[in-house]
Protein backbone atom coordinates (compact mmCIF):
# COMPACT_ATOMS: atom_id res chain seq x y z
CA UNK A 1 0.00 0.00 0.00
CA UNK A 2 1.61 3.30 -1.09
CA UNK A 3 1.78 6.46 1.57
CA UNK A 4 -1.07 8.16 -0.58
CA UNK A 5 -3.38 5.06 0.06
CA UNK A 6 -2.66 4.75 3.53
CA UNK A 7 -3.49 9.05 4.51
CA UNK A 8 -6.97 8.11 2.43
CA UNK A 9 -7.39 4.73 4.66
CA UNK A 10 -6.89 6.48 7.56
CA UNK A 11 -9.03 9.81 6.43
CA UNK A 12 -11.83 7.08 5.70
CA UNK A 13 -11.39 5.54 9.21
CA UNK A 14 -11.56 9.03 10.90
CA UNK A 15 -14.77 10.17 9.18
CA UNK A 16 -16.54 6.72 9.53
CA UNK A 17 -15.43 7.30 13.36
CA UNK A 18 -17.51 10.59 13.77
CA UNK A 19 -20.79 9.15 11.98
CA UNK A 20 -23.26 6.95 14.35
CA UNK A 21 -25.10 3.62 13.14
CA UNK A 22 -27.99 4.08 10.97
CA UNK A 23 -27.93 8.23 10.31
CA UNK A 24 -28.87 9.55 7.32
CA UNK A 25 -26.12 10.96 5.41
CA UNK A 26 -25.72 13.20 2.25
CA UNK A 27 -22.28 12.86 0.98
CA UNK A 28 -21.37 15.54 -1.46
CA UNK A 29 -18.14 15.21 -4.33
CA UNK A 30 -18.35 11.59 -3.04
CA UNK A 31 -16.10 10.65 -5.98
CA UNK A 32 -16.04 6.42 -6.65
CA UNK A 33 -18.00 6.29 -3.58
CA UNK A 34 -14.99 3.81 -1.14
CA UNK A 35 -16.01 6.38 1.57
CA UNK A 36 -20.04 5.65 1.35
CA UNK A 37 -20.00 2.14 0.50
CA UNK A 38 -17.98 1.72 4.09
CA UNK A 39 -20.08 3.81 5.70
CA UNK A 40 -22.76 1.60 4.54
CA UNK A 41 -21.28 -1.56 5.23
CA UNK A 42 -20.02 -0.60 8.71
CA UNK A 43 -22.39 2.04 10.00
CA UNK A 44 -25.36 0.83 7.92
CA UNK A 45 -26.05 4.60 6.86
CA UNK A 46 -28.67 5.31 4.52
CA UNK A 47 -28.73 8.50 2.20
CA UNK A 48 -27.35 9.75 -1.18
CA UNK A 49 -23.78 11.08 -2.55
CA UNK A 50 -23.20 13.47 -5.23
CA UNK A 51 -20.83 13.47 -7.75
CA UNK A 52 -19.89 16.03 -10.98
CA UNK A 53 -17.74 13.32 -12.60
CA UNK A 54 -19.59 11.04 -14.87
CA UNK A 55 -16.60 8.56 -14.59
CA UNK A 56 -16.78 8.66 -11.16
CA UNK A 57 -20.24 8.05 -10.88
CA UNK A 58 -20.50 4.91 -12.83
CA UNK A 59 -17.69 3.57 -10.35
CA UNK A 60 -19.71 4.47 -7.10
CA UNK A 61 -23.05 2.97 -8.88
CA UNK A 62 -20.54 0.12 -9.35
CA UNK A 63 -20.32 -0.35 -5.46
CA UNK A 64 -24.16 -0.14 -4.76
CA UNK A 65 -23.89 3.29 -4.11
CA UNK A 66 -26.75 5.66 -4.60
CA UNK A 67 -25.39 8.82 -6.55
CA UNK A 68 -26.57 11.51 -8.17
CA UNK A 69 -24.62 13.39 -10.80
CA UNK A 70 -24.29 17.49 -10.09
CA UNK A 71 -22.78 20.38 -9.19
CA UNK A 72 -22.60 21.26 -5.44
CA UNK A 73 -21.57 24.76 -6.49
CA UNK A 74 -25.15 25.43 -7.59
CA UNK A 75 -26.64 24.58 -4.09
CA UNK A 76 -28.66 21.67 -2.61
CA UNK A 77 -32.15 22.85 -3.81
CA UNK A 78 -33.26 19.53 -4.56
CA UNK A 79 -32.91 18.52 -0.69
CA UNK A 80 -35.49 19.82 1.92
CA UNK A 81 -34.24 21.46 5.64
CA UNK A 82 -32.46 19.34 8.04
CA UNK A 83 -33.55 16.09 5.54
CA UNK A 84 -29.94 14.57 6.42
CA UNK A 85 -28.63 13.72 10.03
CA UNK A 86 -24.69 14.36 8.23
CA UNK A 87 -23.38 16.01 5.35
CA UNK A 88 -19.65 14.92 4.37
CA UNK A 89 -17.56 17.09 2.48
CA UNK A 90 -14.51 15.40 2.56
CA UNK A 91 -11.12 16.73 0.56
CA UNK A 92 -13.61 18.46 -1.59
CA UNK A 93 -14.09 21.89 0.22
CA UNK A 94 -10.75 23.22 -1.37
CA UNK A 95 -12.13 22.32 -4.85
CA UNK A 96 -15.19 23.68 -5.00
CA UNK A 97 -15.87 27.80 -6.27
CA UNK A 98 -18.03 28.87 -4.03
CA UNK A 99 -16.85 27.30 -0.20
CA UNK A 100 -19.40 29.40 1.72
CA UNK A 101 -22.20 28.40 -0.43
CA UNK A 102 -21.67 25.05 -0.11
CA UNK A 103 -21.10 25.01 3.59
CA UNK A 104 -24.27 26.93 3.85
CA UNK A 105 -26.31 24.46 2.33
CA UNK A 106 -24.35 21.44 4.12
CA UNK A 107 -25.93 22.89 7.59
CA UNK A 108 -29.51 23.44 6.18
CA UNK A 109 -29.65 19.84 4.68
CA UNK A 110 -28.05 18.09 7.50
CA UNK A 111 -28.16 18.58 11.37
CA UNK A 112 -23.94 18.05 11.45
CA UNK A 113 -21.62 17.92 8.34
CA UNK A 114 -18.18 16.48 8.51
CA UNK A 115 -15.46 18.93 6.33
CA UNK A 116 -12.29 17.69 5.33
CA UNK A 117 -9.19 19.61 3.88
CA UNK A 118 -5.26 19.54 3.23
CA UNK A 119 -3.75 21.97 5.33
CA UNK A 120 -1.42 24.43 3.42
CA UNK A 121 0.09 26.10 6.85
CA UNK A 122 1.65 22.63 7.30
CA UNK A 123 5.15 23.25 8.09
CA UNK A 124 6.30 20.75 5.16
CA UNK A 125 4.43 22.84 2.87
CA UNK A 126 5.96 26.02 4.55
CA UNK A 127 9.29 24.88 3.78
CA UNK A 128 8.68 23.45 0.36
CA UNK A 129 7.31 27.22 -0.76
CA UNK A 130 10.40 28.52 1.06
CA UNK A 131 13.41 26.34 0.12
CA UNK A 132 12.32 25.28 -3.39
CA UNK A 133 10.27 28.63 -4.58
CA UNK A 134 7.48 26.68 -6.10
CA UNK A 135 4.22 25.52 -5.32
CA UNK A 136 4.25 23.02 -2.81
CA UNK A 137 3.26 19.00 -3.31
CA UNK A 138 3.01 16.66 -0.85
CA UNK A 139 0.52 13.60 -0.03
CA UNK A 140 -2.24 15.84 0.68
CA UNK A 141 -1.09 17.88 -2.39
CA UNK A 142 0.23 15.90 -4.84
CA UNK A 143 -1.01 17.91 -7.98
CA UNK A 144 1.04 20.24 -10.14
CA UNK A 145 -0.31 24.01 -10.38
CA UNK A 146 -1.12 23.38 -13.72
CA UNK A 147 -3.44 20.35 -13.28
CA UNK A 148 -4.86 20.60 -9.61
CA UNK A 149 -8.31 20.51 -8.52
CA UNK A 150 -7.36 22.87 -5.49
CA UNK A 151 -8.57 26.44 -5.97
CA UNK A 152 -9.33 27.59 -2.74
CA UNK A 153 -6.18 26.43 -0.62
CA UNK A 154 -6.66 27.19 3.17
CA UNK A 155 -5.01 26.68 7.03
CA UNK A 156 -6.64 25.36 9.80
CA UNK A 157 -6.56 28.98 11.21
CA UNK A 158 -8.54 30.34 8.53
CA UNK A 159 -11.39 27.55 9.33
CA UNK A 160 -11.30 28.56 12.58
CA UNK A 161 -11.82 32.60 11.46
CA UNK A 162 -14.40 31.33 8.94
CA UNK A 163 -16.54 29.42 11.49
CA UNK A 164 -16.11 32.36 13.79
CA UNK A 165 -17.33 34.74 11.43
CA UNK A 166 -20.58 32.62 10.39
CA UNK A 167 -21.65 31.66 13.88
CA UNK A 168 -20.88 27.87 12.83
CA UNK A 169 -19.59 25.56 15.80
CA UNK A 170 -16.75 23.20 16.07
CA UNK A 171 -18.35 20.33 17.89
CA UNK A 172 -15.45 18.13 17.04
CA UNK A 173 -11.67 17.89 15.30
CA UNK A 174 -9.49 15.41 14.12
CA UNK A 175 -5.58 16.41 12.85
CA UNK A 176 -4.08 14.25 10.25
CA UNK A 177 0.08 14.23 10.31
CA UNK A 178 2.22 10.91 8.89
CA UNK A 179 -0.83 8.70 9.77
CA UNK A 180 -1.44 9.37 12.88
CA UNK A 181 -3.81 11.09 14.31
CA UNK A 182 -4.62 13.84 16.85
CA UNK A 183 -7.98 15.36 18.27
CA UNK A 184 -9.62 18.26 20.41
CA UNK A 185 -9.10 21.54 19.82
CA UNK A 186 -5.05 22.25 20.65
CA UNK A 187 -3.09 24.92 20.82
CA UNK A 188 -4.13 26.61 17.44
CA UNK A 189 -0.70 28.32 16.20
CA UNK A 190 0.95 24.76 16.92
CA UNK A 191 -1.76 22.66 15.23
CA UNK A 192 -2.12 25.00 12.36
CA UNK A 193 2.07 24.35 12.12
CA UNK A 194 1.88 20.64 12.37
CA UNK A 195 -1.54 19.06 10.98
CA UNK A 196 -1.30 17.85 6.92
CA UNK A 197 -4.81 17.19 7.20
CA UNK A 198 -8.13 18.60 9.44
CA UNK A 199 -11.02 17.17 9.90
CA UNK A 200 -14.00 19.04 11.44
CA UNK A 201 -17.95 18.31 13.02
CA UNK A 202 -19.80 21.42 12.57
CA UNK A 203 -23.08 22.45 12.82
CA UNK A 204 -25.12 25.56 13.44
Amino acid sequence: MTKEQTTRQLNYEVVTSLIPTGARVLDLGCGDGMLFSKLINEKKVTGVGIEIDQNEVIKALDKGVAVIQGDIDEGLKQFPDAGFDYAILNQTLQAVEKPDLVVDEMLRVANKAIVSFPNFAYWKVRFYLFFKGKMPKSHALPYEWYNTPNIHLMTVNDFFEFCKKRNIRILKSAYLTRNKVRSGILIKTITNFFTEEAIFVISK
